[in-house]
């Protein structure tokens, strides 16, 4: 069992930066592959990016290829998102998400555990 709590999110200009955080509970952090998704009022939840047990893999949408990055640091049973110039699409609540299967996967119906998510607002 894995729970998850986001953080780090806020209101920020296009062309801003913000980090999210994402802090897991429990001792097998490791054992998992981690993703971040988003949703965007009346969308569908979306993958924005993944990261390998060990870090050693990421995988981008391409919406956000070059703009975002993702890691973890194990030993302290976080993941991060670092999101650099923001644009207004990029508003959504965030969700951080753990995959046992330790497979870089994009769709939501293949990971195992959620967070509540954390509101990222990008104004014009």
């Amino acid at each position: 069992q894995v729970q998850l709590v986001e953080s780090g999110g806020g209101l920020v200009q296009a062309g801003g930066s913000l980090r999210l955080s994402c802090a897991a509970s429990g001792r097998t952090f490791s054992w998992y592959s981690m993703g971040w998704f988003r949703q965007a009022p009346g969308k569908e939840r979306e993958f924005v990016a993944a990261i390998s047990w060990n870090g050693g893999n990421t995988y981008y949408a391409d919406s956000v290829k070059g703009r975002f990055t993702i890691s973890r640091h194990n030993a302290e049973n976080t993941v991060y998102l670092q999101m650099n110039s923001l644009k207004p699409e990029d508003t959504a609540v965030y969700y951080c998400a753990a995959d046992r299967s330790r497979v870089l996967r994009t769709t939501v119906e293949h990971y195992d555990y959620w967070g509540q998510g954390t509101q990222v607002t990008v104004s014009s």
